[in-house]
């Protein structure tokens, strides 16, 4: 099974959200939309692909994950170009694939997450 390590970045030339984009300890301008690492055999994010928006709406929320997403849409970013670099045999990951973004606003349904089906075992360890 390949590991990957996908990187969704906003193109150097996309100034759309700049303001949103800070890393959360430092407060620092970034690119990077979404990082994932995908233990999957799916194939990697082909141009057209658009990354997923996560939101929690509180009427659905879980009461044992509260902070848990409820539902996701298809997103207003879209991969533009993909860059996909294979590691040497001893790397962590089989390959690293950045994806270029830029954003282009779609309308698209939320869509209920389906709910976390969680083992009785870890429900009654807290």
């Amino acid at each position: 099974m390949g590991r990957k390590y996908i990187i969704f970045r906003a193109d150097w030339r996309e100034e759309q959200g700049a303001e949103n984009r800070l890393l959360a300890h430092t407060k620092a301008a970034t690119d990077i939309l979404v990082e994932y690492f995908d233990s999957s055999n799916n194939p990697s994010p082909e141009v057209g692909y658009r990354v997923r928006q996560f939101y929690k709406i509180d009427e659905f929320a879980d009461s044992q994950f509260p902070e848990a997403s409820t539902h996701s849409r298809v997103g207003d970013w879209e991969v533009i170009k993909v860059e996909e670099y294979k590691s040497p045999t001893d790397a962590e990951f089989e390959s690293i694939v950045i994806c270029y973004c830029k954003y282009s606003p779609v309308e698209a349904p939320l869509e209920p997450l389906p709910k976390m089906n969680v083992p009785h075992q870890l429900q009654e360890v807290k």
